[in-house]
């Protein structure tokens, strides 16, 4: 039986409104620029659903399931043809163009794939954080 894990990056500053943000982030075609083009392949995305492949995990699928304006965003995804993981980005607004932003991610892990997966995944959180921190063109929304 498996049990649903939490992970949870560091709180990170975006140089951008907590409005602007959101927007760019319910677009599923703009994440791409967050994934290291190295360890996907076969990135397709609209607007509401993005597919991808990644070795050793197969074809996974991510699209929203939650969205609370400018505050939180809930992405849901499955791997392995099984509804599996939760992935949210609160939005905290700090001042002009500047919003702190958490990623938590919520997995149905078995407890031995859980201690094979939690430092990839802790890993994973903190390079979105990075690249969302260093990231500077938020009002480049794609269409």
């Amino acid at each position: 039986m498996s049990d649903m894990s939490y992970f949870e990056s560091r709180k990170g500053m975006v140089s951008s409104s907590d409005k602007e943000f959101y927007i760019f982030v319910t677009d599923l075609r703009n994440f791409e620029r967050f994934v290291p083009e190295k360890s996907i392949k076969n990135w397709l995305a609209d607007k509401e659903l993005c597919t991808f492949n990644v070795p050793m995990a197969g074809t996974i699928k991510v699209r929203i399931a939650v969205k609370s304006a400018y505050t939180l965003v809930s992405f849901e995804g499955d791997a392995l043809n099984k509804n599996d993981f939760l992935l949210s980005l609160l939005i905290d607004e700090k001042g002009d163009n500047l919003a702190e932003v958490q990623i938590s991610l919520k997995a149905d892990l078995n407890p031995m794939l859980k201690m094979m997966a939690s430092k990839p995944i802790e890993q994973f959180l903190e390079m979105m954080i990075v690249q969302m921190e260093n990231f500077r063109e938020w009002g480049n929304v794609t269409v």
